[in-house]
């Protein structure tokens, strides 16, 4: 078993993403995990990320305020607990269009090999 307190968890910052704290509850630096890691990100108001794809397909979950979510084909707003994932090689931006904080859990897999 590995536990990460969320107060402890550890931060981490990707490229690409603005007006976000990011930080890693499982894998990496969080502690072993063999086919997936889990994040969760804190999105400031305005905060974003830039219309980028990954090889691997993510899974978002809002566990608070809302958020958008963006591919190059539809754009969806999302409210707590609504979830989306987005398949591999799928540009996304994800964006907090509002005036409060949002909260959003990120699960993905490792890269191949």
């Amino acid at each position: 078993m590995n536990i990460t307190r969320f107060a402890q968890a550890p931060a981490y910052f990707p490229a690409n993403h603005e007006g976000m704290h990011c930080l890693r509850l499982q894998g990496h630096e969080a502690g072993p995990a063999a086919s997936l890691w889990l994040g969760v990100s804190v999105l400031l108001p305005g905060g974003h990320t830039a219309l980028d794809a990954s090889a691997v397909e993510k899974h978002y979950v809002v566990l608070e305020g809302e958020v958008c979510i963006r591919t190059t084909e539809q754009t969806a707003l999302l409210g707590q607990f609504d979830s989306v994932r987005l398949a591999p090689g799928e540009s996304r931006q994800v964006s907090n269009p509002g005036n409060r904080a949002a909260m959003l859990l990120l699960a993905m897999p490792f890269p191949p090999g």
